[in-house]
Parts: C-alpha cells; sequence; structure tokens
C-alpha cells in the first residue's frame, strides 16, 4: 500500500504530495485548522450536545454542574485530535483545491458580469438624461 497520495491540477500540471505537502500561508493553514476542527467536532457531536444541553440556563454554575459533561466533551476532542486526523484534514483541502477555485473564478466571473451590466445600465440613463 502507497503511503503518498497525490492529484494533479489539469490547468497547471502541479503535483501534491498529500502526506507532506507543500507550505501552506497563513490564510491556507487557517482553512485547514477549520476542517481539523469540524471534524473532531463531528466526532464528539453527542458530547458536545450533552454538555451543550446541560448548559442551557447557566452561566457560571455551568462549570460545576456540567463537570461531568465537559469532562467527557473534553476528553473525546483530545482523543480525536490527533495529528493523523490533521493530515485527514490537510487531505481533504488539497483534495477539494480545484473545486474551491473553480467556485472562486464562477463568482469573480458573476461580480464581472453584473459590474457591466450595471455600467452598460448607467450608460443608457445617461444617454436618456441627455436626449431629455
Amino acid at each position: 500500500m502507497s503511503t503518498t497520495t497525490s492529484t494533479s491540477t489539469p490547468s497547471t500540471g502541479t503535483k501534491y504530495n498529500l502526506r507532506n505537502p507543500l507550505p501552506l500561508s497563513a490564510p491556507q493553514e487557517q482553512e485547514v485548522k477549520k476542517i481539523f476542527h469540524k471534524r473532531v467536532r463531528a466526532h464528539c457531536a453527542e458530547e458536545i450536545k450533552a454538555f451543550a444541553q446541560c448548559a442551557v440556563n447557566r452561566t457560571i454554575t455551568a462549570t460545576w454542574v456540567c463537570r461531568d459533561q465537559r469532562l467527557t466533551m473534553n476528553s473525546c476532542m483530545l482523543a480525536h485530535a490527533k495529528p493523523e486526523e490533521e493530515d485527514r484534514a490537510r487531505e481533504e483541502w488539497f483534495a477539494t483545491y480545484e473545486e474551491r477555485r473553480r467556485e472562486k473564478d464562477e463568482d469573480l466571473r458573476k461580480v464581472e458580469q453584473r459590474r457591466e451590466e450595471i455600467i452598460r445600465m448607467m450608460r443608457e440613463d445617461e444617454a436618456r438624461s441627455k436626449a431629455r
């Protein structure tokens, strides 16, 4: 079984090693961290829900009233917040890189179309006001 997984982008032909990728920028690392935390929270959803239900309508007292639920939730999150899970989050980030890039390009294209439409409408409005 191979330990390296790579993907290539059709436009650039760049290969990414998902196990030991190139250094990411700070915003890219933040995206990876978001995926990582989302995955950890998904593993511990039941424990988080139990703590949240216990903490409803409590402020300071939640610290000791919900101690068992809090400790259960924290131990679950610590058990799943391992470097392997962060590696999986990084792999997911790289696997969806092209999709996110396409979505961003599509959003930029839509903004440009709307900008051109607004400019056209403004010019038509100017032409009408000059014709009066």
